[in-house]
């Protein structure tokens, strides 16, 4: 709540200290000194005591006239925010009052003084910042992905690591209709209740959205996903040690470390869920080999004489035997 005024004038007395001072619902903030609202208060006189002269007129018009003038004084005090209360007084005792007091609207904490005492503000310059702390907004960012599964209303519980142990729980008070561009993140206003004021503004917090993903949905274990960043794959067990790599679509995390899928597996397939690098790898080498062996562009095949295994000799046909050395004999 900001606390400002609708007339120009100079402020005569400031009554909050410092920020941060606990304040109550109509608590006097400051007083503000206005010529003109001298001026208005000395008219509405006028018009009052115009008002009972010719409240017994015999002319109807004069009545009529006298009515509406005062009711016209009237309503421009009341357009700056002067109470009936301080209005009625100003009719029984007729005494002006020179200055202005502007009370709080809530029970809270002054967050921000932007005034000092003596300096002169102008109609809609905000002079204080009052904020009911008793129940505070946390702001968290959600990715796109999420958003079918947030509503207005759902649970959330909230962690701080300056008070481990303890868990906040509140609501989803609003959705923003739009995303950060930077990040694609949306934001979500969450609403808690923080009535020994434990809860400080600016704070950093983790918080928790539980929602059920849907009903039925096929889920696989997120150890089981190689992502490599732009595409995520799944080995699916063929059986007889043969495996097949597959494209997936994922969705949200859920419970347990669980990723819903949402194509690209159905239902009751088995998929590896250790040593996937490994299968990665090595299919990723021999796709490498097969594109450097000569004579693979064309899509032809060449027959190739098989190299020895390392630690094996390959078998030679049999043929002439070798010359003796010269001057050897038996």
């Amino acid at each position: 709540n900001v606390v400002t005024t609708k007339i120009d004038g100079w402020v005569d007395h400031l009554y909050v200290k410092a920020t941060g001072d606990p304040i109550r619902r109509g608590q006097n903030l400051l007083s503000l000194y206005s010529p003109e609202l001298v001026t208005t208060q000395e008219e509405y006189l006028l018009a009052l005591k115009n008002f009972r002269t010719l409240q017994k007129s015999a002319v109807p018009e004069y009545r009529e006239g006298a009515r509406r003038l005062l009711a016209a004084a009237r309503q421009r005090l009341r357009y700056w925010d002067i109470p009936d209360s301080q209005i009625a007084r100003l009719e029984q005792t007729g005494e002006v009052k020179k200055t202005l007091t502007l009370i709080s609207p809530v029970n809270g904490i002054v967050t921000k003084r932007l005034v000092t005492q003596g300096m002169f503000v102008k109609a809609g310059m905000p002079a204080l910042e009052v904020a009911d702390l008793s129940t505070i907004w946390v702001d968290a960012d959600i990715y796109q992905y999420e958003l079918p599964w947030i509503k207005v209303g759902q649970p959330v519980t909230m962690t701080l690591d300056y008070l481990p142990g303890q868990t906040f729980r509140g609501r989803i008070d609003y959705i923003y209709p739009y995303l950060k561009e930077s990040t694609r993140t949306a934001k979500v206003r969450l609403r808690f209740p923080n009535p020994d004021l434990r809860l400080k503004p600016e704070m950093f917090a983790q918080v928790k959205i539980e929602s059920p993903v849907s009903r039925q949905a096929v889920v696989v274990p997120a150890d089981a996903v190689l992502d490599t960043g732009l595409k995520q794959h799944v080995f699916i067990a063929l059986g007889q040690g043969r495996f097949e790599p597959r494209e997936v679509k994922l969705g949200v995390f859920g419970d347990h470390g669980l990723r819903e899928v949402l194509s690209g597996l159905k239902g009751g397939e088995e998929v590896v869920t250790s040593a996937q690098f490994m299968l990665d790898s090595e299919s990723r080498f021999r796709e490498a080999v097969q594109m450097m062996m000569p004579g693979m562009e064309g899509g032809g095949k060449t027959e190739e004489k098989p190299a020895a295994m390392p630690g094996m000799k390959m078998e030679e046909k049999p043929g002439a035997a070798p010359a003796m050395p010269p001057g050897h004999k038996h």
